[in-house]
Parts: C-alpha cells; structure tokens; sequence
C-alpha cells in the first residue's frame, strides 16, 4: 500500500511511455474530396449526355454546358481535356450499363434464343431508361477524330459481338433456324439503335410497352419453324 504524501505512483498504474500514433487527418479529407469530386464528374457526364441528345453533339458547346451547370467554363477542363473526352466518356457509360443489363439479363437463361430475347429487352431498357445508354445508340461518331472515333467504335463492338455470339449459340442449339448470324445481330441492333431516334420520355410510350414489344417482334422470325415434315403425327395439314 502506498503512504499518503510518498509521491509514488499506484500499483496499478503504468506509467511507461508508449509510442504515440501519428494522426493523419488528410487522408480522410483526400477520400472525402475525391469522393466529392466523383459527384461532380457524374454530374458533368449526366448533364453532358442530356444536352448531346437535346441538340446534338456539334451543336453543344463548352459554354452551353458550364451554363447548364452553373459553373464558369474553366471549371469545365478541370475534368476533361475537351468536348471529345467528355463525349468518350458518356459511351464508355452507356456501353457500361448495357453490357451490365446483359449479362444480368442473360446469366440464368437456356437456349440461344432466350439469350437473345434476354439481350433485346436489356439492350432497349438501357435506351430508353439511361440517358448514356441512348447516346451509344444515337449520336453520330462520325464527327470524331479518327483516333477517338476508333476507340468509340472499339467500344460499340463488344455489344455486337455478344448478340452475334448468342445467335451462333441458337443455331447451335437448335432453338434457331439457320441463318446468318451477322445479318441477324445486325438487324436486331439497328432496330434497337432506332429507338434512340425517337423515343421521347414524355412521350406516349413507356418501357412497359417498348420493351416486350421489340423482344416479341424481333425473335418471332428466329425462332425454329416446323416443316410439314417435322410435324407431330396426327396433326391434320391443309
């Protein structure tokens, strides 16, 4: 037991000194303002890609866009170089989305056919609901520099290519006539495309309607027919 007055410590206290962790508040603050400026980047790209599809992308401008954002037009290129990059990266968003509906869409389907009314009915709720996922279908790219029109047209073609691949797979399979599978996927995704054109979300039609039409629509001719010949036995031919 320690006396009163002694100056010594009690028993049950240590007082070795232990080595003091250093605070660093900064990285919280770096997470904080880059999660802030993210918010802001997104905001840029969605308000981008709705002026792209109100005007069109020759017709928007830089000044167009910072007006629309309230902000000044410097501020724009603290985000991106130039009106190119920001289109670049409204496809990038959009071919994002739509290959995320896809393979959502067709993870858990059958044959080739299911896969590709699966990949009809996502590729046109991705127009008509996303605001980038109708600049992939719509805005002309021709207007680009060769070297970015190429890597716009690089990223368009990793969605023909799985419609394609999923017609092959019904040939395959049985659950689709014959047929060339380059003009069919071609067919599919112009009609697709063509939605862009002129959907309107204050229109008349809603997803509800478009979406299981064109699935119906343009699967109806892929599907395998029966020949008299295949016919089940008893079934009466006129």
């Amino acid at each position: 037991m320690v006396s009163e007055g002694s100056g010594a410590l009690p028993a049950t206290m240590d007082n070795t000194e232990k080595p003091v962790r250093p605070r660093e508040p900064w990285k919280a603050f770096q997470v904080r303002q880059q999660r802030h400026l993210d918010v802001k980047r997104d905001a840029l790209l969605q308000t981008a890609a709705q002026l792209f599809l109100e005007t069109g992308y020759r017709k928007t401008s830089m000044s167009q866009l910072a007006a629309r954002l309230k902000i000044t037009k410097p501020a724009l290129y603290y985000y991106f170089r130039n009106k190119e990059e920001i289109l670049i990266e409204c496809y990038r968003a959009g071919i994002e989305s739509i290959e995320g509906a896809l393979n959502g869409a067709v993870a858990s389907r059958g044959d080739g056919l299911s896969k590709v009314k699966a990949y009809i009915a996502a590729y046109a709720t991705a127009i008509v609901t996303i605001d980038f996922g109708r600049c992939v279908a719509t805005l002309d790219d021709s207007e680009l520099s060769d070297k970015t029109r190429h890597r716009v047209r690089t990223l368009k073609r990793r969605i023909d290519a799985a419609i394609r691949g999923y017609v092959e797979e019904g040939i395959a399979d049985g659950s689709i006539s014959p047929c060339n599978a380059k003009l069919a996927s071609f067919a599919i995704a112009g009609a697709i495309n063509w939605i862009g054109a002129w959907y309107r979300p204050a229109g008349g039609l809603g997803a509800n309607e478009i979406v299981p039409e064109f699935a119906n629509l343009l699967t109806s001719g892929l599907g395998r027919r029966e020949t008299p010949a295949q016919a089940p036995a008893g079934r009466s031919r006129k």
